[in-house]
């Protein structure tokens, strides 16, 4: 079966599309062949229409409304770009599935709701093709967080007769999935591990006023020099001190969070890089921290995707941080050195979600989210390939 996924995370820089051939041996037993992936960057307009959505104090529902739509025509494009580009039709493709864009996630001990948009019926319809959706509500209705979702795949792809793994996550928001070798599915464990890219990119959008939307290559954070203090105080964070199952977001890292940061570190005196040093080294100390606390020190390898793969000091720092904390023999590596894209890795994880969610098959993890039970995520809007696709401009 051919099957698109599509993912744009809280770092808000576009729609990753992946097509992917999926067989099976078993239900858990999935052999994926990424057929091909693209990224297709959001326009700096549409980009702060979402943040601006995604900020209580500037969105509305009528923004909200109107950008459910704008983003369901932008999904559906992806869709038709990664498929056409290699010489197929939609046609071709079984199924689509969609994580939409987190416009807000709520946590608190009382209650718990999450909010992705990127309307799936007009995915379903300008692409002629059956698709998931809205896969984090079923979780959370069930006793979890909704979060996070893609250990279910690392279990299926990575899993290992040899060695310890940690599948360590890097995009907006840091997360793990630690799989033992000979694992089960119950024997998993994964949680957010805080901040990924999302308070280096802030931080360094607020220093350089908009110029500069993230530390391309780790270079300014290499240039400067980790305050000891700040990098304390951040570490006593209250979600890096809390328990799991946990789950976080742009609610706590976002934009305000990284003000107040350079506003302690202009206080302190410290230059631009040794902030942007120091919150890099936040990103990295609170990954190590999680192992310590929520694995212990029984790890093998750990295997890094998504946009923090691609910043070398910051890679660098997390391998110092887990041979100092965590044990000094262990392998730090990105997903590339296994063979597989760290760009891809979360559409690719939405597409396998999906073609579960299609086979009527549980593909939540309860003891990583905190749902009472397994549950199968999503809702599917159903298409008959049979009939016509509306090709009219949106």
């Amino acid at each position: 079966m051919l099957v698109i996924g599509l993912m744009s995370g809280t770092s808000v820089d576009g729609i990753d599309a992946a097509l992917v051939e999926i067989t099976e041996e078993g239900p858990q037993k999935l052999n994926v062949k990424v057929v091909n992936f693209i990224n297709t960057p959001y326009s700096k307009k549409m980009r702060e229409k979402i943040l601006e959505c995604s900020d209580p104090k500037t969105g509305s529902v009528d923004k909200i409304c109107i950008l459910n739509f704008e983003l369901g025509e932008l999904f559906s494009q992806a869709a038709k770009e990664v498929v056409e580009s290699k010489g197929l039709n939609m046609q071709d493709v079984s199924l689509i599935g969609s994580h939409g864009q987190t416009i807000y996630h709520y946590v608190s001990d009382d209650f718990i709701s999450t909010f992705q948009i990127g309307e799936a019926c007009v995915i379903a319809e300008k692409t002629g093709t059956t698709t998931v959706t809205n896969f984090r509500a079923r979780d959370i209705a069930a006793g979890g967080q909704g979060a996070p979702l893609v250990p279910y795949v690392d279990y299926i792809l990575f899993k290992n007769d040899d060695y310890n793994r940690v599948m360590q996550n890097i995009g907006g928001i840091g997360n793990f999935t630690y799989i033992p070798k000979n694992a089960k599915i119950e024997d998993i464990k994964g949680t957010d591990t805080g901040p990924g890219n999302m308070l280096i990119d802030g931080v360094v959008q607020i220093l350089s006023n908009g110029e500069q939307n993230y530390d391309k290559d780790g270079k300014i954070s290499k240039n400067g020099k980790i305050s000891d203090t700040l990098l304390a105080e951040l570490m006593a964070h209250p979600f890096i001190k809390k328990e799991s199952p946990k789950t976080t977001g742009r609610e706590v890292f976002g934009l305000k969070y990284a003000q107040e940061i350079i506003n302690r570190g202009k206080s302190m005196k410290l230059n631009d890089e040794d902030i942007v040093a120091t919150v890099t080294a936040f990103t990295a100390k609170s990954i190590a921290d999680a192992y310590l606390r929520f694995i212990g020190t029984n790890i093998d390898q750990v295997i890094i995707s998504g946009g923090g793969s691609y910043n070398p000091t910051l890679i660098s720092m997390i391998k110092y941080y887990v041979k100092k904390m965590i044990d000094e023999k262990a392998t730090v590596m990105v997903l590339e050195e296994l063979g597989f894209s760290s760009d891809a890795k979360e559409s690719v994880a939405f597409a396998i979600l999906a073609y579960q969610t299609y086979k009527g098959r549980k593909n939540n993890v309860p003891q990583i989210t905190g749902a009472k039970r397994f549950v199968t995520l999503g809702e599917v809007v159903p298409v008959d390939k049979n009939k016509n696709v509306d090709k009219t401009p949106f």
